[in-house]
């Protein structure tokens, strides 16, 4: 019923689009009143010896990402719950449940995950800090899956009892990085590239010009994977009570244990049917046999009643969050997408607000525009100028994301966050030869020498390359001098720690470009503290998110924003992974064609 719901509803609103502003305005209060009529509902309760119930299959991002009206009008009406839920949403419950007698025990149910989350690894370790606060409270966590991949038994190897279906397995054979190089399907059609860089690890142009990993991207790619998985089994190592060098010895010599071997190994705690799972909850939910279930509550529906009955803090002064959540691209951005106009805006906008405090300024972003990157810069430092501005990175803040970053106050970040990555490039596109091998030619008449120096219909010549170098160069010491004055580190040894390479956080913090080892909770923390705030504030997330009716109206006037599906078949992955490589290009629009970003394809596998 659930699905028909959605189908139905997501199906009407794509035809409201197409009728008049008039006629669709008249259906808004239409469809809203159905909305609240469908989701009314009272407030959910909380029952005594509760189990709080958290999905790992769900996606936790930073902000909620932007999905189709449709999609959100079915969801409301059918009562069926988004995968994708926001880290603060998980914190601020699990610190409310860590402290809620009715809530006796965590269940981290992996029973329906489909193939788990693509939560990164440094979120995760800040759920998996939180969880570990609950458990320190003397309350029980149980988690229950049947296959494991590293990413998800680094946050459920927290539980008490860790528990694997007979017929699930673990992975645990390390981690890998797999760039795919474009450059000889680029050669086969005719389409040249021209590179301009500054520092011997800024490897992102390499897929358009090598067909192999040059010796400087392998050499940090090597130490970054060794510095994450170094952590990852320092971490599980630790929950599991086994030394790093015992699960290092099993990744190296099985890799994919079954249930019963990874209970032999002491990876997990007991070998176990779902339905078993659910006798042992009952037990300690205090409930009967006979009982067809225990007390029991969602983590996504316990935010809600956090939110209602906690201790909600109110208060004319104001920790402001903002968030620069992905690429960061010249003017306004969109949805993923970190603009350099309407960033610098609402910074500009949280500067000139006396009720703010203090700016926490959350980055996860693999950088981007150089223009744009420096658009936001120069905002924070003003802000900075009045108010506290502190850092928190979350999975990746390298490049431009470490760019806009610099400045703050204090940076924090996770030992495994991606930052660094203190370099730029620039890339010149040619289709002479795809063009001429299909008959089509170009003529031109100018005024200049350079006068068509920006044409994508030849070459660039030596002169239009060292111009162009020139420009990488002088932006490339401008980012240099940057670092070099915000963080207080000889520009020397800043050019040393720079030249393109990505550092995991610990080395970071070692290196001096971020200070604190922490998460998104004690960047907050810092911030009420630097301001002088005691407990005397309220925080607010920025920037502010349109609410189901506003998604509505855009819907009816022209909103064509879709959300995209999660696909398991290995080819069809693959072939989506070349399409987001390839969708990067798009948010390529520097207007000096020269950006601070992180490789082009790095993902962790």
């Amino acid at each position: 019923m659930r699905q028909f719901l959605k189908q139905i509803f997501a199906s009407l609103i794509g035809s409201l689009a197409g009728l008049s502003l008039f006629c669709g305005l008249g259906t808004i209060g239409l469809i809203i009143l159905i909305i609240a009529a469908g989701t009314q509902d009272s407030t959910p309760q909380v029952k005594d010896k509760s189990v709080l119930i958290f999905d790992s299959s769900l996606n936790i991002t930073d902000t909620d990402p932007t999905s189709s009206t449709g999609d959100a009008i079915g969801q409301a009406l059918s009562g069926e719950e988004s995968n994708t839920i926001t880290l603060r949403t998980v914190l601020n419950s699990l610190e409310e449940a860590t402290q809620d007698p009715r809530i006796i025990a965590l269940y981290i149910d992996g029973s329906h995950s489909g193939g788990g989350s693509t939560t990164g690894l440094a979120t995760l370790k800040e759920v998996r800090a939180a969880m570990e606060k609950f458990r320190a409270a003397g309350k029980t966590i149980i988690a229950y899956d049947v296959d494991l991949s590293e990413r998800e038994y680094y946050l459920n190897s927290v539980a008490d009892t860790l528990i694997l279906n007979p017929m699930g397995g673990i992975e645990i054979n390390g981690f890998s990085s797999e760039p795919l190089f474009l450059t000889g399907a680029l050669e086969k059609f005719g389409v040249g590239v021209q590179v301009i860089r500054v520092g011997k690890y800024k490897s992102a142009v390499e897929p358009f010009l090598l067909k192999e990993l040059s010796p400087e991207n392998r050499q940090q790619l090597q130490a970054l994977l060794g510095d994450i998985w170094g952590e990852l089994i320092a971490t599980v190592g630790k929950s599991r009570k086994i030394s790093p060098q015992q699960l290092q010895g099993i990744a190296d010599s099985q890799g994919v244990l079954m249930a019963s071997d990874a209970k032999t190994r002491g990876l997990i705690d007991k070998v176990a049917y779902f339905d078993e799972v659910i006798t042992d909850l009952k037990k300690i939910a205090g409930a009967t046999e006979d009982e067809k279930s225990f007390p029991q509550i969602r983590l996504s529906t316990y935010a809600e009643v956090a939110m209602k009955e906690g201790n909600n803090k109110s208060s004319k002064n104001k920790i402001a969050v903002i968030y620069a959540n992905g690429e960061i691209v010249d003017g306004e951005g969109g949805p993923q997408q970190v603009g350099g106009d309407s960033f610098a805006k609402q910074m500009r906008q949280l500067r000139l607000d006396n009720d703010v405090k203090a700016v926490v300024l959350r980055v996860n972003s693999p950088g981007g525009s150089a223009t744009a990157s420096e658009i936001i810069q120069r905002e924070v430092r003003l802000t900075r100028a009045k108010k506290p501005v502190i850092v928190s990175m979350g999975d990746m803040a390298a490049s431009g994301g470490y760019w806009i970053s610099t400045y703050g106050n204090r940076i924090f970040a996770e030992p495994n966050t991606v930052t660094g990555s203190i370099g730029v490039f620039g890339m010149l596109l040619n289709f002479q030869k795809l063009a001429n091998d299909n008959g089509l030619t170009w003529d031109v008449v100018k005024t200049g020498n350079l006068a068509d120096s920006q044409t994508v219909s030849r070459p660039k010549t030596p002169q239009e390359i060292a111009i162009a170098q020139n420009i990488v160069n002088q932006i490339y010491n401008q980012f240099l001098d940057k670092v070099a004055d915000s963080r207080k580190i000889p520009k020397p040894k800043v050019a040393q720690i720079a030249q393109g390479r990505v550092w995991s956080g610990s080395d970071a913090k070692q290196l001096g470009l971020v200070d604190e080892i922490g998460g998104l909770d004690e960047a907050i923390a810092y911030a009420a503290k630097q301001a002088d705030l005691g407990d005397n504030w309220q925080l607010e997330e920025y920037p502010k998110f349109r609410s189901l009716e506003e998604r509505i109206l855009l819907k009816l006037t022209g909103d064509k924003n879709s959300r995209s599906q999660k696909i398991s078949d290995p080819l069809t992955r693959e072939f989506l992974k070349l399409k987001a490589d390839l969708e990067i290009l798009q948010g390529l629009n520097d207007p000096k064609g020269v950006y601070a970003r992180l490789p082009f394809n790095w993902r962790i596998d």
